[in-house]
C-alpha cells in the first residue's frame, strides 16, 4: 500500500496533522542494534516546528514514544512502533477549508479521489507526517554509519533568487557548519541574504521555495537493482514523495545536458588501489548502480502553498469564491525539510545495501 516504503527495510507510517498523533512501524531492521530514544529524538529536534524566526511558530516538542522492537537499548529485529504524540493543534484556523479548497494543496486532489479529506492542517498530505520518516531515518542511519562509515548531509543551495557562489560548497560540509544557521546553509554570507529574504516575503504575508543538495560519502559500490529499482530511481521516488517537492537531479542533473560527451565522460583511474572516477558527473551512480564516488544529488521545493494574501478558489460546490490562509506555517518549508532529506536518503541507501547483501553475497557462487 501506498503508506508504505521499501522492501526489506520497511516503514509504514500513519496519521494526520492535527490528529491524536504521528506514528510509524518499521519492519526489518536487524537486531541487537544499540539505539536510544535520544539519538531519534535528535533527529526530530531538526525537523520539528517553532525552532527559529523563520519558520511555523506551532509548538510542538515531537517527542518520540518507543512502543516495540526496542528491549534494554537494543533492537530485536522485530517490528519497531514509534509515536509522536500531537498537543498544539488549533484546528479552528482551518474552519473556512472545510468548504473552499486551497490553492495548490492537496484539498481539491484528496477530495475528488476518496469523496472526503480531513480539512484540519491539511491531514494525511500535511507535512507532519514527515516526523515519522525522520524518526526511521535514524535509525537507518546509525546502521549505514556503523555497517561501513556511510555519512548523509544534506543542505540549503538556494532559496528563492539567492544561490551561493558557485565552488563555494565544493567540500563535504560538517554537521556543524550545516546547522550554524537556522536556514541550514553552510555558506555564511549566503546563509544571513537566505534569512533576510525568508524574513521579508513573512512580512509580506508570501512564501519563497528554494533547493537542498545531498551528498553521502563512504558509499560502497554496487547499491541499485536495474532496471526498474536503479539507485537513482529510488532517490528520486523517495525524494518527490516528500510534500512541497517538484525536482530532482543527479550528478551534472540538467546542466549536464549542456556539455558534450567528451566533457561530460567520468574516466576511470587506479586510486589508492581502488578503481575511482576522475570526475563525478554521474554523480555516484552508473547504469543504476553506486559506483563507490560520493553521492551527489539535489531536490527542488516550491513555495509554501499556504499564504496570507486573499486568493480566488471554488467551493466544494464550485462556487467562486475567495480564501486567505490561517494557521501557522513555513515561509519557507526548505530549511526543515534539510533532515527529512538525509532520512528518506538513509532509507533508500539502507534498503539497497540489504538487498545487495541477499542477492549477491549470502548466495555467492564460484566465478
Amino acid at each position: 500500500m501506498p503508506n508504505s516504503f521499501g522492501h526489506l527495510f520497511r516503514i509504514t507510517t500513519w496519521g494526520e496533522s492535527h490528529g491524536p498523533g504521528i506514528g510509524v512501524v518499521i519492519d526489518g531492521c536487524p537486531p541487537l542494534l544499540p539505539i536510544s530514544a535520544e539519538e531519534i529524538q535528535a533527529e526530530l529536534d531538526r525537523r520539528r516546528p517553532g525552532q527559529s524566526e523563520i519558520t511555523t511558530p506551532r509548538k510542538e516538542a515531537d517527542t518520540v514514544e518507543i512502543l516495540s522492537g526496542i528491549y534494554e537499548g537494543k533492537t530485536t529485529g522485530t517490528p519497531i512502533g514509534l509515536l509522536v504524540r500531537n498537543t498544539d493543534q488549533r484546528s479552528s484556523a482551518y474552519t473556512e477549508m472545510k468548504q473552499a479548497f486551497r490553492p495548490s494543496h492537496a484539498d481539491f486532489t484528496y477530495q475528488s479521489k476518496f469523496g472526503v479529506r480531513d480539512p484540519n492542517g491539511g491531514g494525511r498530505s500535511s507535512a507532519r507526517e514527515t516526523i515519522g520518516r525522520v524518526a526511521a531515518g535514524a535509525i537507518a542511519r546509525k546502521i549505514l554509519a556503523q555497517a561501513g562509515g556511510v555519512e548523509v548531509r544534506a543542505f540549503v543551495t538556494r532559496i528563492h533568487d539567492i544561490a551561493a557562489p558557485d565552488g563555494a560548497l565544493a567540500k563535504f560540509p560538517t554537521l556543524a557548519e550545516v546547522e550554524a544557521s537556522p536556514v541550514r546553509c553552510p555558506h555564511p554570507a549566503t546563509a544571513a541574504a537566505m534569512i533576510e529574504r525568508i524574513k521579508a516575503v513573512r512580512s509580506d504575508g508570501d512564501s519563497v521555495g528554494g533547493v537542498i543538495e545531498c551528498r553521502v560519502r563512504n558509499m560502497p559500490v554496487g547499491l541499485g537493482e536495474p532496471v526498474f529499482d536503479r539507485l537513482e530511481a529510488d532517490l528520486a521516488k523517495a525524494m518527490l514523495s516528500l510534500p512541497a517537492t517538484k525536482g530532482f537531479e543527479i550528478g551534472s542533473g540538467f546542466g549536464g545536458t549542456l556539455l558534450k560527451g567528451s566533457e561530460h565522460n567520468d574516466l576511470f583511474e587506479n586510486r589508492d588501489g581502488r578503481v575511482h572516477t576522475v570526475t563525478n558527473n554521474s554523480g555516484g551512480v552508473q547504469g543504476g548502480i553506486s559506483n563507490g564516488e560520493e553521492l551527489v544529488f539535489r531536490v527542488a521545493f516550491k513555495p509554501t502553498a499556504t499564504i496570507l494574501q486573499p486568493q480566488k478558489t471554488v467551493d466544494l460546490d464550485g462556487n467562486a469564491t475567495e480564501l486567505m490562509g490561517k494557521g501557522r506555517h513555513d515561509p519557507c518549508v526548505v530549511p526543515r525539510a534539510v533532515v527529512i532529506v538525509e532520512a528518506m536518503t538513509a532509507l533508500v541507501l539502507l534498503d539497497h545495501w540489504m538487498r545487495q547483501s541477499a542477492q549477491n553475497r549470502i548466495f555467492s557462487f564460484p566465478a
